[in-house]
């Protein structure tokens, strides 16, 4: 860590903009008002059921045996899914041999009949996708009358898993190339979002099979299809054994190489690391959070319930269009535990404003940058009601350096301020705080993360058999800020 560590310490321009930025105060007299005609929607994108197979290779082809890998029937994994407060979910089930086939002829079919029994929760037709020369990404189906036959394209001819016995001739960059370049050629266009990206790194920065350099490449090529990467992973109850008790041996989100800080993948957790470097050379990625449910840790697996845990907030409307379509903008957060419930953070000038996953077009004018959350006050499904300790308002600049690419950091980027409770004030239901960002002769972007963990500055690395109900943190995707022409 002490290189990222010393590479951010050298980020003087950033020192002096926080120095001389300040706190705009606000009045307990003005109610927070949230911005259009939109609502946070809480949903998961990785959730596997019976259809993720085990496969009997004494057959030829393989023959898959259903509930090998998962456990649940769609129907249950999406009354679940409502049950813990999600109005949207993804069915992501793994392939493997003819597995196209399987999605076509009996998971497919299973979900039609679950949007029925189950109504009021939007539920996206995908797949966990094989990543040729990588390892898996969510592919999530625009809802349209061709879903099904959409898929099943995408999935014959590109999943990796697919082809047997000759799996590796499908297991090569050139041939992941080909199926971006043939989703980004489809209309309507699917979304693939990276899944846990660094689950197979063994040290800080050092990446194996999903690296940097393969995202960037992904993204060139298919602009409108690769969105971006899970931030916080899913298996997040490893540590806990089925009593709820913990257990001392447990690897938080199943990370056994290096370890997640927080909870949150080290691409996402560390600031100035992969994550910044992808938005200093000016690129829009997102981050989300998952669940990864195969089966619940009560049944002896490392699983929350999708929703139990981990949320991702999109901020749409309450149709399949408008959050596929807040996915692909970047107009996301994510939670853990339920910390909160709702996240604005907006930049604005004089005349004009710009929210989570926009743009402001700025001139050479300071700008006021606007946070409120909302702490639901509730008991959340540990039975806890926790509390936000502390607000990152986080802030980096976009140059397109190649340094960025080169070495996977953004200098640039740093926490500029730290807000803790006496440093915001209620406005009706929310928690607002507000800064003023000086202006900056080069575009940029600003994003949030908070804690209930007010003492600890940066999210550290877990340790075997951690309590994730005990260190909960949330991130917004980023407001970009880019300089009038």
């Amino acid at each position: 860590m002490s290189r990222v560590k010393n590479v951010i310490s050298t980020a003087i321009a950033l020192t002096l903009l926080s120095a001389c930025a300040k706190t705009v105060s606000t009045s307990d007299n003005y109610d927070f008002k949230p911005p259009g005609n939109k609502q946070w929607l809480a949903g998961d994108h990785h959730i596997h059921g019976k259809f993720s197979a085990k496969w009997d290779t004494s057959t030829q082809p393989p023959t898959p045996i259903l509930f090998g890998d998962a456990h649940y029937f769609t129907a249950l994994n999406a009354q679940m899914a409502k049950q813990h407060g999600l109005q949207w979910m993804v069915t992501t089930d793994h392939g493997g041999p003819k597995h196209s086939r399987v999605n076509l002829e009996q998971a497919y079919p299973e979900l039609v009949a679950s949007r029925k029994a189950v109504p009021g929760i939007l539920q996206f037709y995908g797949m966990e996708f094989d990543t040729p020369n990588a390892r898996h990404s969510t592919l999530i189906i625009p809802h349209t009358d061709e879903e099904a036959q959409q898929l099943y394209t995408i999935e014959s001819q590109f999943n990796r898993r697919e082809a047997f016995p000759n799996e590796f001739e499908r297991d090569t960059e050139a041939f992941m190339l080909k199926a971006l370049k043939a989703m980004q050629a489809m209309s309507p266009r699917p979304v693939l979002s990276v899944n846990h990206p660094a689950r197979q790194a063994d040290e800080l920065g050092q990446f194996k099979k999903v690296t940097p350099e393969k995202m960037r490449l992904w993204q060139d090529t298919a602009p409108d299809v690769i969105t971006g990467m899970t931030g916080i992973p899913g298996h997040q109850a490893a540590t806990i054994n089925p009593d709820g008790s913990n257990d001392p041996e447990g690897t938080r989100a199943e990370y056994y190489g290096y370890p997640t800080h927080g909870g949150t993948d080290q691409m996402t957790a560390i600031v100035g690391g992969v994550w910044d470097s992808f938005l200093g050379e000016g690129r829009r990625w997102s981050i989300t959070a998952v669940s990864d449910s195969h089966a619940h840790y009560t049944e002896g697996r490392t699983d929350f319930w999708p929703g139990e845990y981990a949320k991702t907030y999109v901020y749409a409307q309450q149709d399949y269009d408008s959050v596929l379509n807040g996915l692909r903008g970047g107009k996301v957060f994510v939670t853990m535990g339920d910390l909160i419930t709702e996240l604005y953070v907006s930049v604005s000038q004089p005349g004009k404003t710009a929210n989570i996953g926009d743009t402001l077009i700025t001139d050479d004018t300071p700008s006021t940058v606007t946070i409120a959350f909302l702490d639901p006050h509730t008991l959340n499904y540990h039975d806890d009601n926790p509390s936000v300790g502390r607000v990152d308002l986080i802030y980096g600049e976009v140059h397109g350096n190649k340094e960025f690419t080169v070495n996977n950091v953004n200098p640039t980027t740093e926490v500029i301020k730290r807000f803790y409770p006496g440093d915001w004030s209620r406005q009706g239901n929310y928690q607002v705080m507000t800064f003023e960002l000086p202006a900056s002769a080069s575009a940029g972007y600003v994003r949030v993360r908070g804690t209930n963990r007010a003492k600890e500055l940066e999210p550290q690395p877990d340790v075997k058999g951690e309590n994730p109900w005990t260190d909960l943190w949330f991130y917004s995707n980023p407001v970009y800020i880019d300089k009038a022409k």
